[in-house]
């Protein structure tokens, strides 16, 4: 079968348009050259979004998937233009974002002769990808890239590498579109043996909690999540990624897991009898030490990656699904329960932590210094959890993830399993070009800022509303914490100085302005809020100032630290 016949670079814009791309991130450069010529013809179709550097290109394609529900795509050239993505890719690869990504490679009779721009793309991102392959031939081209958008988004979610060579772009070729067909792993049929044997251990719990993880956000699953909470009467807590999949005023919501998560159902995992895992992994920042790590409790865990089960944790019981399809099928076997004494200690705990941390954080009495807590505490009352927050990483990411009164399903982005530092101003943008009718701000640390915020001039260049808030302490904060705690106080090197934020905003046409008093804060936020358009605001924080609860590394976790 023949097809029509065009250039590669232009099969694969027509591979991009198949898939339903409307939006790129990227940078041109040489051995991508011909590609970016084709897509000079698509600007009707597809909007390409010229970032300052390539790893803002994957972030931002990151923050396009998380909240978009589509595949994120960006473009890089060969060589340097490939290896800056690789942190992105690593990024998405641990948070189970799915990108593609696409990059030039110098021709084909030049592949391993140490050309110009050369790198062997695909031995250095084959460890960070679900799947990565290098095109050498034109005809290829349709069905790889199919190919690379199925993988991307089957199963548990990932990046995807296609490094194309300069010639096949160049060159004449078959271009056949492929026939789609109907991804049949979302109808698999569930084991009902094995659901009801689930639904025994879960009827049986007298102490029961449920962890709930990125996944039931990826499966769209929280109003089963809901369900299931309600039906069981049982405290639900949340992973950094799982926040959102039930909003923190539930009734039933016990708070975030975790080094820095809250003190109930740290100390509380640790007394449950049964655990019920949804969509999570098990990750060291949730579980600490795995020798001391609930051992006492009957763990079910329902991931859609078998590779989970028994890998951090040992399990009683697993159930590799979708969570949304997992959770539809076990609901009607769960028993109506309430578990009002079991819940109260959830209750108790929280008091203690709220008296002795939570009410001091939010309100502190430093005169007029300023503290992250309140300015969180101040921009969740402001926005009414409406804003999608982007965090990057640092002390910022974990006061926020604490204190922004988490409501609606994917309005909490942030970096967790690889605690990129500059991922919040690129992902911000691209969480803005899914969403144009939302409101988007960027929490970031003076630290984090300037890795990438040469990504200002995207924001200037693509006239993009995002608001950015930088909690400037002149402190890579969380190192410094740990310096303090465990390190005898010697601050090695953490100590940073920063340009004037707001000049350096106002020369990227970005409206922007400095809180140092309590008193102007309100204010300034509101302001912030308001504006229609870009807008920076620099806050000094406490310099010295911890993040607690905390567990220490190598603890346990019910042996978390309120101080």
């Amino acid at each position: 079968m023949r097809g029509k016949k065009i250039t590669g670079a232009n099969a694969v814009m027509e591979s991009l348009i198949a898939e339903n791309v409307d939006t790129i991130f990227g940078y041109p450069g040489g051995a991508i050259m011909p590609i970016y010529d084709a897509l000079y013809d698509y600007k009707d179709k597809v909007r390409h979004v010229l970032v300052r550097h390539e790893q803002g290109a994957a972030h931002a394609a990151e923050g396009y998937a998380r909240t978009s529900g589509k595949t994120g795509v960006c473009f890089a050239t060969s060589g340097p233009g490939a290896t800056n993505l690789v942190t992105g890719i690593a990024d998405a690869m641990l948070d189970s974002v799915p990108l593609v990504c696409i990059t030039g490679q110098v021709a084909s009779h030049l592949v391993g002769s140490d050309a110009f721009q050369e790198v062997d793309v695909i031995g250095i991102t084959t460890p960070i990808t679900k799947w990565n392959y290098q095109i050498t031939k034109g005809e290829e081209i349709s069905e790889v890239m199919h190919k690379a958008f199925k993988i991307a988004n089957s199963g548990r979610p990932g990046p995807i590498v296609i490094d194309i060579t300069k010639d096949v772009q160049l060159n004449i070729c078959d271009y056949i579109s492929v026939k789609k067909t109907k991804d049949k792993q979302s109808h698999l049929k569930l084991d009902k043996k094995l659901l009801k044997q689930i639904a025994g251990i879960i009827n049986q719990a007298e102490r029961p909690l449920i962890l709930a993880g990125h996944g039931i956000l990826i499966a769209n699953a929280e109003k089963e999540l809901k369900l299931l909470v309600e039906k069981m009467d049982a405290p639900v807590a949340c992973t950094l990624h799982g926040l959102t999949a039930i909003p923190v005023n539930h009734p039933n919501y016990a708070g975030m897991l975790g080094m820095h998560g809250n003190y109930a159902p740290n100390v509380l995992t640790n007394r449950a009898d049964v655990i019920i895992a949804l969509g999570m992994r098990f990750d060291d920042r949730v579980t600490s030490t795995t020798s001391t790590y609930a051992r006492q409790a009957t763990i079910v865990h329902i991931d859609i990656d078998a590779s989970e089960f028994n890998k951090n944790v040992g399990i009683a019981t697993s159930l590799q699904a979708d969570a949304k399809i997992a959770l539809e099928k076990l609901i009607p076997l769960i028993k109506k329960q309430s578990h009002t004494s079991w819940k109260e200690e959830f209750h108790k705990l929280h008091s203690q932590e709220y008296k002795q941390v939570i009410e001091h954080d939010i309100h502190p009495s430093e005169n007029d210094r300023l503290s992250m807590s309140e300015v969180v505490n101040q921009i969740a009352e402001l926005t009414n959890g409406k804003a999608i927050i982007v965090t990057d990483v640092g002390q910022h990411q974990m006061v926020t993830a604490r204190y922004y009164k988490h409501t609606y399903p994917n309005h909490f982005i942030t970096s967790g399993g690889a605690g990129t530092m500059g991922f919040a101003l690129p992902a911000a943008i691209g969480v803005k070009v899914a969403h144009p009718e939302k409101e988007v701000i960027a929490i970031i640390g003076d630290g984090s800022f300037q890795m990438t915020l040469q990504e200002l001039g995207t924001i200037m260049q693509e006239n993009i509303p995002v608001k950015v808030v930088i909690l400037n302490n002149h402190y890579l904060g969380m190192v410094r914490q740990w310096q303090e705690l465990f390190f005898t106080k010697r601050y090695s090197f953490v100590n940073i100085d920063s340009p004037d934020f707001v000049t350096l905003a106002k020369a990227y046409n970005i409206s922007a302005k400095k809180v140092i008093k309590k008193s102007e804060l309100k204010k300034s936020l509101q302001q912030l809020w308001r504006s229609k358009n870009a807008y920076l605001l620099e806050i000094k924080v406490i310099k010295e100032t911890n993040v607690f609860p905390m567990i220490p590394t190598g603890a346990s976790v019910d042996k978390i630290r309120l101080s």
